[in-house]
């Protein structure tokens, strides 16, 4: 009994005029492998008229292993499905964020299966976050159709374990410390004896086992619950700190056996109003909120790529992250397990809440969240109320109801729009709150929290409460630097009262949209661009880490001296951000400054910027610029920066050596303009072409338009299914030369 891969080979056409006979079609078809957008994309101005309409996707199959039931599963279609097996139809879904599943036992043949799914991509569709009849701009996100997540055939015995939600409870208790499993049981053959087996496992060996005795006497599904006790004293706990997992497995054994295992963790999370408190410590929460677009594909990455986002942000300084504005790939929240990314998930919505079906679609998509995803240790917030919607008691009070039956062992949320800072009909248990304000200058000023809740800024910044609209490479050099300001002003207000639990800014990557403050279909309030690598602001997020773990010296600017990105273009001081307690400067190597940590503007941040007027150096002609670093008075580090533009170096790398050859895998190639150290080099104009050797796909531009991204970009290698070997990819700037990385594609 397993679950096996459905994303190799499927024929793929469209659009296609008629739905319903899409079983009939004998037309031409593309060879292609989940997961998969239906229109070419390029990383800018995406055009939603290129995939509305139906699109049609068919794979034949044979049946892996024999089994009592197969049941069938969608992991993610956008938007809307019309399967048919065999050309059997099976009931449409609708809804593109969160898994559809069918038990096809009685349809499915041991050899010689044909599977016709019809995708339904149009906008007009009335299901969350869909405005039907305002046009796919009226929301701040596009949203390319296909079979972008995996599907997947389970063979399974004729009585199995449906589901297993595993609660620990009195966690910072070690006497009372428990674990109570919940199992739902779908029974088509009534047994008299069986029995359940729980064993918990750590990463270092058993925990637990325990056995229960039980019937199943009818057809149909039954739940039960047990409690497991007899936890060890000195159980690890999950933290963001330290990430310590559990493996639970729980087999159902009687006339056949059927195992299902979760990884779980013990920790207790509580949102006060004094704080966010982790297993009764207080923790500042610190991140930003993530869309799960990339360029090229929309939302169609596999597991690997979706994992990298979840250790981009760890490795950035980042507690949390929002899952904005939809749940989010089941292999984004395993990395946020396992790396201690805490999670606030968040059901679909914006701005807009429909009529009676369209809340009942989004009432059905809060139980399928918290349904799939309630064994996830890092999800520490529901938010079971739509982001920045009008109030409608009678509707969250029905969203929260939901929330408290499949789940009390967490607290609720939805994120409130500007203008309704002071409301009082909230159903939920934090208040998070979209903060825009600004101050007289111009500059970002966060609003009183709230008394009567905990209260957690969702947004902050974006292109809203700063002096700037536009973060992108291409964008003056005081642009880009304020974003950094922002950020630390934000966090540094928040740190200054318990009352807020912390800040999640807007926004982690730059995304393609067609509303607001958007320039040739990209909005750009990411503190990395889209292709995921970090702009000049997210040095303030760098430099928050635990100097212990990792030293950071991280300008916010660019050393240069041109008239656009270059020291003397600042509006004043230049930001360097690190996390060390002084740094000391030196131009071609004679001492230039001493500097120490701006406590004075941020009080409150573990480590405040480093500030400097270096626009005397105007006319200083090209020095280099070292950086050396110190911790209780002793060295610990540096950095060297080159200002000769001539030097400049064209930077080739991938983020993996290794890809399955599973038609599915792929690894980010990044491209970047570097000085002649290694370090963040100011745009310049060029193209970058590519060939490929070997058993792999580009993904991407092709030439990629460097000067147009900022002199940062990346493009994607996908591995071809079963052609292992190795695939080079050389890249050649049309002014910096040519690179080359080699990819390793072994079988799946």
């Amino acid at each position: 009994m397993g679950r096996t891969s459905l994303n190799p080979e499927w024929q793929f056409t469209g659009p296609i005029l008629n739905p319903l006979e899409a079983t009939k079609y004998t037309g031409r078809f593309e060879l292609i492998n989940l997961p998969h957008t239906v229109t070419p994309l390029s990383w800018h101005d995406w055009n939603p008229a290129s995939w509305e309409g139906f699109w049609l996707y068919r794979k034949e199959f044979d049946l892996s292993e024999p089994a009592r039931r197969q049941l069938l599963r969608f992991a993610g279609a956008m938007t809307g499905i019309r399967p048919f097996l065999n050309s059997v139809p099976l009931s449409p879904h609708i809804g593109g964020y969160l898994p559809a599943e069918y038990e096809i036992t009685n349809l499915v043949r041991e050899t010689g299966n044909r599977l016709d799914v019809v995708v339904d991509g149009r906008w007009a569709q009335n299901v969350p976050p869909n405005r039907p009849g305002r046009g796919p701009a009226s929301i701040d996100l596009w949203q390319p159709a296909g079979l972008y997540r995996d599907v997947t055939l389970e063979s399974l015995p004729a009585n199995y374990l449906a589901d297993v939600f595993a609660r620990p409870r009195d966690v910072l208790d070690p006497v009372k410390r428990c674990l109570e499993v919940t199992t739902t049981i779908d029974v088509t053959e009534p047994e008299t004896e069986a029995e359940l087996i729980f064993e918990l496992r750590a990463d270092d060996g058993p925990v637990l086992r325990h056995t229960e005795k039980l019937a199943l006497p009818t057809p149909g599904t039954r739940t039960v619950r047990h409690t497991l006790r007899g936890l060890p004293g000195d159980l690890a706990l999950w933290s963001p700190d330290r990430p310590a997992l559990h493996h639970l497995s729980v087999t159902l054994r009687g006339a056949s056996s059927h195992t299902s295992s979760r990884t779980i963790g013990f920790r207790q999370v509580e949102f006060t109003a004094t704080g966010c408190y982790v297993n009764g410590e207080r923790l500042q929460i610190r991140g930003s909120g993530r869309h799960h677009y990339f360029p090229f594909t929309g939302s169609a990455m596999p597991a690997r790529v979706q994992r990298r986002d979840a250790l981009i942000l760890k490795e950035h300084g980042h507690n949390m992250v929002r899952c904005t504005v939809y749940p989010q790939d089941e292999s984004f929240l395993d990395a946020c397990d396992e790396l201690g990314l805490l999670v606030y998930a968040e059901a679909p919505g914006w701005g807009y809440l429909g009529d009676v079906q369209w809340q009942d679609r989004s009432a059905r998509d809060v139980h399928d969240m918290i349904r799939r995803d309630r064994n996830h240790p890092s999800i520490v917030l529901w938010g079971v109320r739509l982001n920045e919607t009008r109030n409608d008691t009678e509707f969250y009070t029905r969203t929260q109801r939901i929330a408290r039956e499949l789940d009390d062992s967490r607290q609720t949320t939805g994120a409130i729009i500007a203008p309704m800072h002071d409301i009082s009909d909230f159903q939920q248990d934090v208040f998070s709150y979209n903060d825009y304000h600004r101050g007289k200058d111009g500059y970002p000023e966060l609003r009183a929290p709230r008394t009567e809740w905990p209260y957690l800024v969702s947004e902050a910044v974006g292109t809203l409460s700063g002096p700037a609209k536009f973060y992108r490479r291409t964008d003056p050099v005081a642009d880009q630097q304020v974003q950094a300001v922002c950020h630390a002003m934000v966090h540094d207000q928040a740190l200054a009262d318990e009352r807020y639990c912390g800040v999640l800014g807007w926004a982690t990557f730059d995304y393609q949209s067609g509303n607001g403050n958007q320039r040739d279909g990209i909005k750009s309030p990411g503190i990395f661009d889209m292709f995921r690598e970090p702009k000049l602001g997210a040095a303030i997020y760098t430099a928050q880490v635990d100097p212990a773990h990792r030293l950071v010296i991280q300008p916010a600017c660019y050393w240069d001296f041109g008239t656009r990105f270059g020291v003397a273009a600042l509006d004043g001081e230049a930001v360097i951000c690190s996390n060390a307690e002084q740094l000391e400067l030196f131009l071609d190597d004679e001492p230039y400054r001493l500097l120490h940590p701006a406590r004075d503007r941020y009080p409150n941040l573990p480590y405040p910027p480093f500030l400097v007027d270096l626009r005397e150096l105007a006319d200083a002609g090209c020095p280099e610029l070292r950086i050396d670093a110190y911790r209780a008075g002793e060295f610990v580090g540096s950095r060297t920066f080159s200002a000769d533009r001539e030097q400049d170096q064209f930077y080739l790398a991938a983020d993996d050596a290794e890809l399955s050859a599973d038609g599915s895998d792929a690894t980010r190639i990044v491209l970047r303009i570097v000085d002649k150290y290694g370090g963040t080099a100011p745009p310049r104009a060029g193209l970058v072409r590519f060939s490929l050797d070997g058993p792999a796909i580009l993904l991407g531009d092709h030439p990629f338009p460097l000067g147009d991204t900022g002199g940062v970009g990346a493009v994607w290698l996908r591995s071809q299914y079963r052609q292992s070997g190795v695939a080079v990819l050389r890249a050649e700037h049309d002014t910096l030369g040519a690179r080359t990385v080699r990819v390793h594609l072994r079988g799946a």
